[in-house]
């Protein structure tokens, strides 16, 4: 995954958005993913995918994981951010 930085910017935005819910709120729907289409910044069609997995074992710590890319085509130059949040209320 690349490093643009308004792809970047979007990523941060949305992980920061995506974790503001609490683990228990979180594992009522863990695992669970979905992604829509929008307009970046600078005005620029991208697609944002976020989800919400086990870490390492289910009940345990949950991974959010936050994809912004400029369409299937471009996955791969896309860039990823992600956050755990710790069963114990803690995240990492």
């Amino acid at each position: 995954m690349s490093g643009d930085p308004e792809l970047q910017a979007m990523a941060d935005e949305e992980l920061k958005a995506a974790t503001t819910l609490s683990w228990a709120e979180l594992s009522r729907l863990t695992p669970w993913g979905d992604s829509f289409d929008g307009i970046g910044p600078a005005g620029g069609n991208v697609t944002v995918e976020r989800n919400y997995i086990w870490k390492d074992e289910p009940d345990g710590d949950i991974l959010c994981e936050v994809i912004v890319h400029r369409g299937p085509s471009r996955y791969e130059h896309g860039v990823r951010a992600s956050r755990v949040i710790s069963k114990k209320g803690k995240r990492a």
